[in-house]
C-alpha cells in the first residue's frame, strides 16, 4: 500500500454526499447491472454475518465490485439489538473501505453511516417511483430512527404527499421527528391508525416480530420494507407477504436473510433491477412490498461518489 490511506469522518461524507438524489441515477444503473448477472459486472457476495452473541449484536462484511464504474470497496456494519434509545450509541454503525481496484491499495476509508441511509432512502424512493399507486397522497413511516429522516428527506424531495405520517415505538422519538423535520407530520399513536388509508407505507423498524397486519392496509397501496434483516425477524404479517406483489433487491439475499420472506414463504415476483430495465413489469394497481434488505453495490456507488467529489477538491 502506497502511502497512509485518508479517512473521511461522517460530516466530511455529508458534504460530499449532501443530496440523496445524486444517489438515484447510479443506484438505478446498479440494481439493473446488478440484475444482468455476469453481464452487469457486478461482483457481490451475500454479505457475512457474525453473532456477538454474548453483546445482542452482530458484524456484516458487505465487498462489492461494480466494473462500470471501475470501483472496489467493503462495508464493515455492526447492529445491536439492546442499544437504548437514549443511548449516545446508535444500534448501527458503518465503514466503508475504497480501493484501487487495479492493485488492491486502500485509498480511502469513510465513514458509512451517512452513505448506508442515503443509498437505503434512495433505493427505496427508485422502488416506489415505478411501484407506488398513481395518485399517492397518504405517506406512513413506521419508526423514527436514522433511517426514518434519510426517507423523510428524498421522498419529500421526489414525492408530493397531502399528508405525511409517522409511529415509533417510543411515541416521543416520533415527536421529536415531527418538530425536527421540515413540513408538517402528524404523531400517531397506533401502526393502525398510521397505516390506515396510506398509499405508500415506509416499515423502518427494529422489530423481530410482525407489527404491520395485512388488515390494515389499503389494497393497492405499496410497502418498502426496511428492517427485520435476519431470517428469524419480521416486520410484515403473513398476510401482507400472501397477498401482495413481492419486490426484492436480491433474490439471492431474500432467501437467506429475509424473515419476511423466508417465513412466510412469499413467492418472489422480481428483483427491482429486472423492473428498472424493464424485463419485468412494476404492478402498481396491486399491493405491492418492496423487501430492501441493502446490497454491497449501492454502498460501492456511493463510495465512489464520494471519492471522486473529494478527490477533485483536494
Amino acid at each position: 500500500m502506497s502511502g497512509t490511506p485518508a479517512f473521511l469522518s461522517a460530516a466530511e461524507v455529508e458534504r460530499y454526499l449532501s443530496s440523496s438524489s445524486l444517489l438515484l441515477p447510479p443506484l438505478e444503473k446498479a440494481l439493473a447491472n446488478f440484475s444482468s448477472g455476469s453481464e452487469g459486472g457486478v461482483v457481490q457476495p451475500v454479505r457475512t454475518v457474525v453473532p456477538v452473541a454474548k453483546h445482542r449484536g452482530f458484524l456484516g462484511v458487505m465487498p462489492a465490485y461494480s466494473a462500470s464504474e471501475d470501483a472496489l470497496t467493503t462495508k464493515l456494519v455492526t447492529f445491536y439489538e439492546g442499544v437504548s434509545p437514549t443511548s449516545t450509541v446508535p444500534s448501527h454503525q458503518a465503514t466503508v473501505l475504497l480501493f484501487e481496484p487495479s492493485n488492491g491499495s486502500l485509498l480511502l476509508v469513510m465513514d458509512g453511516s451517512i452513505i448506508t441511509a442515503k443509498r437505503t432512502a434512495a433505493v427505496s424512493a427508485i422502488a416506489t417511483k415505478f411501484l407506488k399507486p398513481p395518485s399517492s397522497e397518504v405517506l406512513c413511516i413506521l419508526g423514527a430512527g436514522v433511517q426514518a429522516y434519510s426517507h423523510y428527506e428524498i421522498f419529500t424531495e421526489q414525492f408530493s404527499f397531502k399528508e405525511v405520517r409517522i409511529w415509533n415505538r417510543t411515541k416521543k422519538n416520533a415527536e421529536k421527528f415531527a418538530q425536527t423535520v421540515k413540513g408538517d407530520v402528524r404523531v400517531c399513536s397506533s401502526v393502525q391508525e398510521a397505516v390506515t388509508g396510506a398509499d405508500v407505507i415506509i416499515t423502518v423498524t427494529m422489530a423481530t416480530k410482525p407489527i404491520l397486519f395485512g388488515e390494515w392496509v389499503k389494497p393497492g397501496a405499496h410497502i418498502n420494507a426496511i428492517g427485520a434483516s435476519r431470517p428469524d425477524w419480521r416486520e410484515l404479517d403473513d398476510e401482507v407477504m400472501k397477498n401482495c406483489v413481492l419486490y426484492v433487491d436480491s433474490r439471492e439475499a431474500a432467501l437467506k436473510e429475509s424473515g419476511d420472506v423466508i417465513l412466510s414463504r412469499a413467492e418472489i415476483f422480481a428483483e427491482l433491477g429486472e423492473v428498472v430495465k424493464g424485463v419485468k413489469p412494476e404492478h402498481c394497481e396491486k399491493t405491492t412490498v418492496f423487501k430492501s434488505l441493502g446490497m454491497a453495490v449501492e454502498d460501492t456507488v456511493a463510495a465512489k461518489l464520494v471519492y471522486d467529489s473529494w478527490s477533485s477538491g483536494k
